[in-house]
């Protein structure tokens, strides 16, 4: 009954427009003092989330992405992903696709996919004669490739909370983020043959060798952070310093677009960021204890459990739960709260930590392009003037294949589990 009401008062905190950390952390204190548990507990286990040597990643990733676009670079990505797929029917729609794959190994995050690229995207397919609306529908969806393939910051904050592999969650990420977007490109290619969507131009060598040659150098950026942690030359962590390194390289010495005072608004922008991450996480912290320490997830999978044991309807139960909660929580805290209670249930139907946190991290993605929460949504209304509304009619049609692709890793695990045990195992 205590845990219902821990429940309650999250969620009135959250419907009366509370913050995620501070609906979090306040519900919790309150639980806490109604069990009559000192109020150092919570202080105690807010700072033991963060002190985590892998979290150190989640500022320099954000460094890095913040500083690739301040860099002026989303324009030889896009224009390098024209040259290679823009040749075929809706050729813009798949370019969009394609510079969401690349931008993918630079940010790490939707929102800033859809932030970085989304106005260049959106106005070129404009520009072409493409519909606003589908425009915007496949830049939303285009977006939710990031967090899926590495760097990705949910997928660190999921290592963190399940204790599983960083590495071989980044490995096992890359076959379903190259699956989304494949399927993507096939719901592109049937609105583009449906609706008579133009080509975007002939395909031609000297011009794939030429935006080629200009966007070298930032597509080295997700080699040296995936090959790097892959071939085992440094740990997520020193990846990201890594990549701050080189990203400021390019934008200091190669490109000349960063000076003094963007450097410094950047490094604004992500302490901003890396604030409001880590108050969610420590927030979330203590309400994941309360949930371990009264044995929530015990109940939950005996619960369940007795309901049935096929392991079929379990997942699918898991999965549309998680879909229901992505669709009114932030992906951080989401993943803060669900972890503890979910990681035990699957893991004894035998599924790996690693696969679930791919399934996990998908299916969250998916709240991204759903109200209320829809962040990905909000921010393409404003970058394409679009009401929010109608942002959400465009992109519904593009959640039928990443639902797709959702089920068939959920039960297909080898897709997810080939690449992590062919490399770590």
């Amino acid at each position: 009954m205590s845990i219902i009401i821990l429940f309650v008062l999250l969620f009135f905190f959250l419907i009366i427009g509370v913050p995620v950390a501070v609906s979090l952390g306040l519900s919790s204190l309150i639980f806490i003092m109604f069990q009559g548990l000192p109020e150092m507990v919570v202080l105690h286990n807010m700072i033991s989330g963060v002190n985590s040597f892998p979290l150190i990643a989640v500022p320099f990733f954000i460094l890095a992405g913040h500083l690739m676009n301040s860099s002026g670079i989303t324009n030889k990505i896009f224009s390098f992903a024209r040259a290679c797929v823009g040749w075929m029917h809706g050729g813009l729609g798949h370019v969009n696709v394609g510079a969401s794959v690349i931008f993918a190994g630079m940010s790490g995050a939707a929102v800033a996919d859809a932030g970085g690229l989304g106005n260049v995207e959106i106005k070129a397919m404009k520009d072409a004669g493409y519909d606003k609306d589908f425009s915007v529908g496949i830049t939303a969806a285009s977006s939710t490739i990031g967090p899926i393939i590495p760097p990705s910051l949910p997928l660190i904050v999921y290592g963190v909370i399940g204790d599983a592999s960083i590495g071989q969650l980044f490995a096992a990420g890359i076959v379903p983020g190259l699956m989304m977007a494949g399927s993507l490109m096939m719901m592109v290619w049937w609105f583009s043959r449906k609706r008579g969507y133009p080509k975007d131009d002939c395909f031609m060598w000297s011009r794939l060798g030429h935006t080629f040659k200009e966007a070298f150098a930032p597509l080295m950026t997700p080699v040296i952070i995936v090959g790097g942690i892959l071939t085992g030359l440094f740990t997520p962590t020193e990846a990201a310093i890594a990549a701050v390194a080189y990203s400021m390289f390019l934008g200091t010495v190669v490109y000349r677009t960063l000076n003094l005072k963007s450097i410094l608004r950047v490094s604004m922008d992500t302490l901003e960021t890396t604030a409001s991450i880590m108050m969610i996480i420590a927030a979330s912290t203590i309400f994941a204890w309360i949930l371990t320490a009264n044995q929530v997830a015990e109940h939950f999978a005996t619960t369940l459990l007795g309901f049935t044991d096929n392991h079929i309807a379990i997942m699918l139960i898991v999965t549309v739960l998680i879909l229901i909660i992505g669709c009114f929580m932030e992906t951080l805290a989401a993943i803060t709260i669900l972890v503890p209670v979910l990681l035990p249930v699957v893991m004894k139907m035998g599924v790996d930590p690693v696969h679930f946190g791919i399934i996990l991290i998908l299916n969250l993605m998916l709240g991204l392009l759903t109200p209320p929460v829809g962040m990905v949504l909000y921010v393409l209304s404003k970058v394409s003037a679009v009401p929010f509304e109608r942002c959400v009619v465009a992109t519904a049609p593009f959640l039928i294949p990443l639902v797709t692709v959702l089920l068939i890793l959920t039960f297909v695990p080898q897709l997810t589990m080939w690449l992590p045990e062919t490399l770590y195992r």
